[in-house]
Protein backbone atom coordinates (compact mmCIF):
# COMPACT_ATOMS: atom_id res chain seq x y z
CA UNK A 1 0.00 0.00 0.00
CA UNK A 2 1.88 3.25 -1.03
CA UNK A 3 0.77 6.80 0.51
CA UNK A 4 0.40 10.13 -1.78
CA UNK A 5 1.67 13.38 -0.59
CA UNK A 6 -2.25 13.99 0.55
CA UNK A 7 -2.18 10.83 3.24
CA UNK A 8 0.96 12.10 4.38
CA UNK A 9 -0.22 15.54 4.96
CA UNK A 10 -3.07 14.63 6.49
CA UNK A 11 -1.18 12.04 8.33
CA UNK A 12 0.79 15.15 9.65
CA UNK A 13 -2.02 17.46 10.83
CA UNK A 14 -3.98 14.34 12.97
CA UNK A 15 -0.59 13.83 14.49
CA UNK A 16 -0.16 17.23 15.07
CA UNK A 17 -3.76 17.49 17.03
CA UNK A 18 -3.08 14.55 19.05
CA UNK A 19 0.14 15.94 20.74
CA UNK A 20 -1.25 19.49 21.01
CA UNK A 21 -5.08 18.16 22.51
CA UNK A 22 -2.51 15.03 24.71
CA UNK A 23 -0.35 17.47 26.14
CA UNK A 24 -3.68 19.85 27.10
CA UNK A 25 -5.82 17.29 28.65
CA UNK A 26 -2.05 15.93 30.39
CA UNK A 27 -1.59 19.32 31.61
CA UNK A 28 -4.72 20.16 33.04
CA UNK A 29 -5.54 17.02 34.28
CA UNK A 30 -2.16 17.54 36.06
CA UNK A 31 -4.44 20.57 37.91
CA UNK A 32 -7.52 18.70 38.75
CA UNK A 33 -5.32 15.76 40.89
CA UNK A 34 -6.98 15.41 44.06
CA UNK A 35 -10.10 17.93 43.46
CA UNK A 36 -13.26 17.29 43.09
CA UNK A 37 -13.50 17.38 39.08
CA UNK A 38 -11.21 14.59 39.10
CA UNK A 39 -13.78 12.27 40.94
CA UNK A 40 -16.34 13.85 38.09
CA UNK A 41 -13.80 12.79 35.19
CA UNK A 42 -13.31 9.58 36.66
CA UNK A 43 -16.59 9.15 37.11
CA UNK A 44 -17.27 9.45 33.41
CA UNK A 45 -14.84 7.75 32.13
CA UNK A 46 -16.18 5.07 34.09
CA UNK A 47 -19.40 5.03 32.49
CA UNK A 48 -18.01 5.15 29.12
CA UNK A 49 -15.27 2.11 30.15
CA UNK A 50 -18.92 0.04 31.07
CA UNK A 51 -19.88 1.19 27.79
CA UNK A 52 -17.45 -0.39 25.93
CA UNK A 53 -17.57 -3.67 28.20
CA UNK A 54 -21.59 -3.68 26.99
CA UNK A 55 -20.64 -3.35 23.32
CA UNK A 56 -17.81 -6.06 23.41
CA UNK A 57 -20.20 -8.47 24.80
CA UNK A 58 -23.00 -7.66 22.73
CA UNK A 59 -25.33 -6.43 26.12
CA UNK A 60 -27.93 -5.00 23.88
CA UNK A 61 -30.41 -3.57 27.17
CA UNK A 62 -27.39 -2.68 29.51
CA UNK A 63 -25.74 -0.91 26.16
CA UNK A 64 -28.81 1.03 25.32
CA UNK A 65 -28.93 2.45 29.07
CA UNK A 66 -25.41 2.96 29.21
CA UNK A 67 -25.87 5.36 26.52
CA UNK A 68 -28.51 6.89 27.17
CA UNK A 69 -26.74 7.88 30.28
CA UNK A 70 -23.63 8.98 28.23
CA UNK A 71 -25.28 11.30 26.31
CA UNK A 72 -26.09 13.11 29.62
CA UNK A 73 -22.82 13.04 30.62
CA UNK A 74 -21.71 14.61 27.23
CA UNK A 75 -23.91 17.29 27.67
CA UNK A 76 -23.42 17.78 31.14
CA UNK A 77 -19.51 17.99 30.65
CA UNK A 78 -20.21 20.97 27.87
CA UNK A 79 -22.26 23.31 30.07
CA UNK A 80 -19.89 22.61 33.33
CA UNK A 81 -16.63 23.19 31.16
CA UNK A 82 -17.90 25.45 29.03
CA UNK A 83 -15.42 28.61 29.77
CA UNK A 84 -12.73 26.26 30.06
CA UNK A 85 -13.55 25.04 26.75
CA UNK A 86 -13.80 28.55 25.22
CA UNK A 87 -10.03 28.82 26.95
CA UNK A 88 -9.28 26.09 24.80
CA UNK A 89 -10.55 27.41 21.54
CA UNK A 90 -8.47 30.60 22.31
CA UNK A 91 -5.43 28.58 23.10
CA UNK A 92 -5.37 26.90 20.05
CA UNK A 93 -5.97 29.58 18.10
CA UNK A 94 -2.87 31.47 19.93
CA UNK A 95 -0.17 32.32 17.62
CA UNK A 96 3.21 29.86 17.84
CA UNK A 97 1.19 27.25 19.34
CA UNK A 98 3.39 24.29 18.06
CA UNK A 99 6.38 26.14 19.39
CA UNK A 100 5.03 26.99 22.86
CA UNK A 101 3.81 23.32 23.39
CA UNK A 102 6.55 20.91 21.79
CA UNK A 103 9.86 23.27 21.57
CA UNK A 104 10.77 25.06 24.74
CA UNK A 105 12.04 28.44 25.20
CA UNK A 106 14.48 29.10 27.66
CA UNK A 107 16.75 27.16 30.03
CA UNK A 108 15.97 25.15 32.79
CA UNK A 109 18.57 27.08 35.27
CA UNK A 110 16.39 30.74 34.15
CA UNK A 111 13.30 28.86 35.14
CA UNK A 112 14.30 28.02 38.46
CA UNK A 113 15.99 30.92 38.68
CA UNK A 114 12.70 32.82 38.36
CA UNK A 115 11.06 30.88 40.61
CA UNK A 116 13.49 31.56 43.20
CA UNK A 117 13.39 35.47 42.65
CA UNK A 118 8.98 34.88 42.99
CA UNK A 119 9.38 32.96 46.17
CA UNK A 120 12.41 35.07 47.28
CA UNK A 121 9.97 38.30 46.68
CA UNK A 122 6.82 36.96 48.37
CA UNK A 123 8.83 36.04 51.47
CA UNK A 124 9.74 39.36 51.84
CA UNK A 125 6.57 41.02 50.88
CA UNK A 126 5.03 38.87 53.52
CA UNK A 127 6.92 39.67 56.80
CA UNK A 128 6.90 43.33 55.94
CA UNK A 129 3.08 43.54 55.50
CA UNK A 130 3.49 44.86 51.97
CA UNK A 131 0.57 43.91 49.57
CA UNK A 132 1.10 43.00 46.35
CA UNK A 133 -0.28 41.18 43.19
CA UNK A 134 2.04 39.47 40.39
CA UNK A 135 0.27 37.91 37.34
CA UNK A 136 2.40 34.98 36.10
CA UNK A 137 1.50 35.31 32.48
CA UNK A 138 0.92 31.61 30.46
CA UNK A 139 -0.61 32.54 27.23
CA UNK A 140 -0.69 35.78 25.28
CA UNK A 141 -3.76 38.06 25.33
CA UNK A 142 -2.70 40.26 28.12
CA UNK A 143 -2.28 43.34 25.88
CA UNK A 144 -5.65 44.99 26.83
CA UNK A 145 -4.38 45.21 30.60
CA UNK A 146 -0.74 45.94 29.70
CA UNK A 147 -1.67 48.84 27.76
CA UNK A 148 -3.09 50.28 30.89
CA UNK A 149 -0.25 49.89 32.87
CA UNK A 150 3.53 50.69 32.58
CA UNK A 151 5.67 48.65 30.90
CA UNK A 152 8.76 47.47 32.14
CA UNK A 153 10.98 44.60 30.49
CA UNK A 154 13.66 43.67 32.80
CA UNK A 155 14.69 40.53 34.06
CA UNK A 156 12.63 39.37 36.96
CA UNK A 157 14.59 40.23 40.61
CA UNK A 158 13.72 40.15 44.17
CA UNK A 159 15.30 44.06 44.16
CA UNK A 160 12.99 45.46 41.11
CA UNK A 161 9.55 43.80 42.76
CA UNK A 162 10.35 45.03 45.99
CA UNK A 163 11.42 48.48 44.70
CA UNK A 164 7.91 48.33 42.96
CA UNK A 165 5.60 47.13 45.75
CA UNK A 166 7.35 49.58 48.39
CA UNK A 167 4.56 52.01 49.92
CA UNK A 168 4.53 55.56 48.12
CA UNK A 169 5.64 54.50 45.29
CA UNK A 170 3.55 55.02 41.77
CA UNK A 171 3.40 51.14 40.49
CA UNK A 172 2.85 49.80 44.24
CA UNK A 173 -0.84 49.80 44.07
CA UNK A 174 -1.45 47.70 40.69
CA UNK A 175 -0.17 44.31 39.47
CA UNK A 176 2.70 43.20 38.13
CA UNK A 177 2.67 40.52 35.04
CA UNK A 178 5.30 38.26 34.27
CA UNK A 179 6.17 36.87 31.44
CA UNK A 180 8.87 33.80 31.79
CA UNK A 181 11.96 35.16 33.41
CA UNK A 182 11.14 38.47 32.32
CA UNK A 183 8.73 41.50 34.24
CA UNK A 184 6.46 42.79 31.29
CA UNK A 185 4.68 45.85 32.86
CA UNK A 186 3.39 47.19 36.56
CA UNK A 187 1.05 49.26 37.83
CA UNK A 188 -1.37 47.05 35.89
CA UNK A 189 -5.67 47.26 36.58
CA UNK A 190 -6.96 43.98 36.59
CA UNK A 191 -10.68 42.63 36.40
CA UNK A 192 -12.42 41.86 39.35
CA UNK A 193 -14.18 38.87 40.26
CA UNK A 194 -18.20 39.27 39.18
CA UNK A 195 -18.84 36.46 42.04
CA UNK A 196 -21.24 38.41 44.40
CA UNK A 197 -20.41 36.39 47.46
CA UNK A 198 -16.60 37.14 47.37
CA UNK A 199 -17.08 40.90 48.03
CA UNK A 200 -17.71 41.23 51.55
CA UNK A 201 -14.87 37.86 51.92
CA UNK A 202 -11.58 39.78 50.22
CA UNK A 203 -9.92 42.71 49.71
CA UNK A 204 -9.41 44.23 45.90
CA UNK A 205 -6.10 42.76 45.56
CA UNK A 206 -7.65 39.05 46.23
CA UNK A 207 -10.57 40.09 44.04
CA UNK A 208 -8.53 41.43 41.43
CA UNK A 209 -6.23 38.17 41.48
CA UNK A 210 -9.60 35.82 41.65
CA UNK A 211 -10.78 37.68 38.48
CA UNK A 212 -7.98 37.62 36.73
CA UNK A 213 -7.33 34.02 37.07
CA UNK A 214 -11.43 33.18 35.71
CA UNK A 215 -10.99 34.95 32.56
CA UNK A 216 -7.43 33.77 31.80
CA UNK A 217 -5.03 30.80 32.37
CA UNK A 218 -2.86 32.91 34.35
CA UNK A 219 -1.81 32.36 37.47
CA UNK A 220 -2.07 35.58 40.36
CA UNK A 221 0.21 35.87 43.42
CA UNK A 222 -1.23 37.53 46.51
CA UNK A 223 0.52 39.32 49.30
CA UNK A 224 -2.06 40.75 51.63
CA UNK A 225 -1.07 44.02 53.96
CA UNK A 226 -3.53 43.40 56.42
CA UNK A 227 -2.63 40.15 57.43
CA UNK A 228 0.92 38.76 55.38
CA UNK A 229 -0.81 35.82 54.02
CA UNK A 230 -0.16 34.41 50.72
CA UNK A 231 -2.29 33.38 48.28
CA UNK A 232 -2.50 32.23 44.53
CA UNK A 233 -5.59 32.16 42.27
CA UNK A 234 -5.99 30.27 39.37
CA UNK A 235 -9.12 29.21 37.44
CA UNK A 236 -11.35 30.79 40.12
CA UNK A 237 -9.05 28.72 42.93
CA UNK A 238 -8.10 30.36 45.57
CA UNK A 239 -5.04 28.83 47.68
CA UNK A 240 -3.73 29.99 51.05
CA UNK A 241 -0.33 29.07 51.67
CA UNK A 242 1.31 28.99 55.27
CA UNK A 243 4.81 29.99 53.96
CA UNK A 244 7.04 30.81 50.84
CA UNK A 245 8.31 27.89 51.17
CA UNK A 246 5.23 25.75 50.13
CA UNK A 247 4.26 28.52 47.59
CA UNK A 248 7.26 27.52 45.91
CA UNK A 249 6.51 23.93 46.06
CA UNK A 250 3.38 24.83 44.06
CA UNK A 251 5.23 27.27 41.72
CA UNK A 252 7.51 24.50 40.61
CA UNK A 253 4.65 21.71 39.77
CA UNK A 254 3.24 24.99 37.60
CA UNK A 255 6.48 25.45 36.18
CA UNK A 256 6.51 21.74 35.39
CA UNK A 257 9.44 20.98 37.33
CA UNK A 258 7.53 19.16 40.80
CA UNK A 259 4.13 17.56 41.58
CA UNK A 260 1.66 19.63 43.78
CA UNK A 261 2.55 20.17 47.40
CA UNK A 262 0.72 18.80 50.08
CA UNK A 263 -2.57 19.43 51.06
CA UNK A 264 -1.52 20.32 54.69
CA UNK A 265 0.80 22.73 53.66
CA UNK A 266 -2.22 24.90 52.55
CA UNK A 267 -5.95 25.62 52.56
CA UNK A 268 -8.26 25.35 49.73
CA UNK A 269 -11.38 27.64 49.04
CA UNK A 270 -13.00 26.24 45.39
CA UNK A 271 -14.77 29.11 43.58
CA UNK A 272 -15.02 27.53 39.89
CA UNK A 273 -13.95 24.95 38.14
CA UNK A 274 -10.27 24.99 37.93
CA UNK A 275 -8.17 26.69 34.60
CA UNK A 276 -8.07 24.50 31.45
CA UNK A 277 -4.04 24.73 31.36
CA UNK A 278 -1.42 24.32 33.96
CA UNK A 279 1.99 24.17 31.66
CA UNK A 280 5.28 25.39 31.71
CA UNK A 281 5.94 29.26 31.54
CA UNK A 282 9.12 29.78 29.66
Amino acid sequence: MTMNPLDVFELIIIIFFIVVFGLAAYRWYRHIKGTPTERLLNGALLVLFALLISKVFNLQILGRLLEGIVSIIVFGLIVIFQPELRRLLGYLGQPGILSKNIFAFGTESEVKNTISELTETVKHLSKSHIGALIVIQNTTGFENYIEVGTKIDAKVSTELLLTIFHPNTPLHDGAVVVSGDRIVAAGVLLPLTEDPTLSWKFGTRHRAAIGMSEVSDAACLVVSEETGDISLAQGGLLTKFISAEDLKIELDFLYGFAEPGSEKAKERTRFAFPSFFSRKVL
